[in-house]
């Protein structure tokens, strides 16, 4: 392939990479992970209530990594609420599952920045053999790709394994009992998940520049290495 075909498809990825961190970067920070809605139980069962009358005792929340905020009913008007999971809610969640999407978000961030950088480099650059060469784009390609997947699972799980968001509805409610009727992953989620998927891409870039994956030698490699054994 041309060397100028090479730059553009370089550059191509090394733009997708540094928008993915900023998308990540603001993913972090914002209440658009989940958004849930939940039954006031213990009101719904004192007045027997059914059909629409129990739009009366649903309440709703959005939330993030950091904070979020909500909405609760029990038959008496709506109490609009504010929470942070950090110091707030220690006690309710998860915390080494939620610790661990935080870290995995930061180490998403900074390998996409690196790979933004390794890309402009071997576009614009000299890149060495190996490091900033193609198998070290593969390398940070697979690991971020690897991270945000990480991020995806370990959010996932703590969603609907560990019931986060009717914890965060039950934390300190002791007179009304909350359950959960529905849970939606929102934008910052889904930014997460473009980011994988472009991380993905970017290997198929990598090849299309002409590039072997790695680990995958040719015929002629083989061929050579063969010829030298037998010199020996």
């Amino acid at each position: 392939m041309p060397s100028q075909q090479k730059k553009v498809i370089f550059c191509m990825a090394g733009v997708l990479s540094f928008v993915c961190a900023l998308g990540v970067v603001t993913a972090l920070g914002t209440p658009l992970w989940i958004k849930a809605t939940f039954l006031c139980k213990t009101g719904a069962l004192l007045v027997n209530a059914s059909g629409q009358e129990l739009d009366k005792f649903m309440g709703e929340m959005q939330y993030g990594l950091f904070h979020g905020e909500g909405m609760r009913q029990c038959g008496l008007g709506k109490r609009p609420f504010r929470f942070s999971f950090f110091p707030d809610l220690l006690k309710a969640i998860p915390v080494s599952i939620h610790v661990n999407v935080i870290l995995f978000s930061t180490i998403l961030i900074v390998l996409t920045l690196v790979g933004t950088a390794f890309f402009m480099y071997n576009a614009f650059g000299k890149p060495f053999e190996t490091l900033h060469g193609p198998l070290g784009l593969y390398l940070l390609s697979f690991i971020s790709g690897s991270c945000g997947c990480l991020v995806m699972i370990l959010f996932a799980s703590e969603v609907k394994i560990h019931h986060l968001s009717e914890k965060i509805a039950n934390y300190k409610e002791g007179t009304y009992a909350y359950k959960t009727q529905s849970e939606k992953y929102t934008t910052s989620f889904w930014v997460v998940f473009i980011c994988f998927f472009v991380h993905f891409l970017n290997g198929l870039l990598i090849r299309l520049a002409g590039f072997q994956f790695p680990f995958a030698k040719s015929k002629d490699t083989e061929t050579t290495n063969v010829a030298a054994d037998l010199m020996y």
